[in-house]
């Protein structure tokens, strides 16, 4: 069983992000949603900087998302083909609930490497808290992430966006997905 919530234990250990595109209602509602976000604020961040943010794109607001996103891809590579946008737009819209992470880096003697690893355990604090509830959520980057014309639509020029955080109930069983050999990530430290 993937996502126990029996324990929290359990919960870690049977961890499976859902892939976006199966992802239907419901989601999380406002209050649940609000919730879902000030767990993932509870994040490891050096120098209490806050150094993330997060921004809920409503379901209402999925069509402008859709034309900005397929708008800039389109200025970026003009001969595009009906396909990539089809997948594009379909990206935009999957999944009842959507949280863009971006990265935000403060002014600060904290490096900033350790800032984007605060936003990554944000962005993982997310998916534990949808788990928790009983939801899936999957997080995914892809070239809206790097783009700077999808950026600006959410944040400024030294942000960064960490990922878009889908979130919804599994329309199909989760499948599980190969795990690292631990014989090969997993090692003594020998002086």
């Amino acid at each position: 069983m993937f996502n126990d919530t029996s324990s929290p234990l359990s919960l870690l250990a049977t961890r499976r992000s859902g892939k976006p595109r199966d992802l239907v209602a419901p989601g999380p509602d406002a209050d649940q949603l609000a919730q879902i976000l000030a767990i993932a604020a509870r994040t490891p961040d050096h120098g209490k900087l806050a150094p993330w943010r997060f921004v809920v794109v409503g379901q209402d607001q999925r069509t402008a998302l859709a034309a900005l996103i397929i708008d800039a891809y389109r200025v970026e590579r003009p001969a595009a083909s009906r396909t990539e946008i089809e997948a594009l737009d379909q990206f935009a819209h999957q999944a009842p609930a959507l949280v863009v992470v971006l990265s935000s880096p403060k002014p600060s003697h904290i490096p900033v490497f350790e800032q984007e690893l605060s936003t990554g355990a944000a962005c993982m604090n997310l998916l534990h808290a949808v788990h928790a509830l009983g939801f899936a959520g999957g997080w995914l980057t892809g070239w809206p992430s790097y783009s700077d014309t999808v950026r600006d639509a959410f944040g400024e020029g030294h942000e960064r966006i960490a990922g878009f955080l889908f979130v919804g109930t599994p329309s199909r069983p989760l499948d599980e997905r190969p795990r690292p050999d631990m014989e090969r990530v997993v090692s003594r430290w020998r002086p």
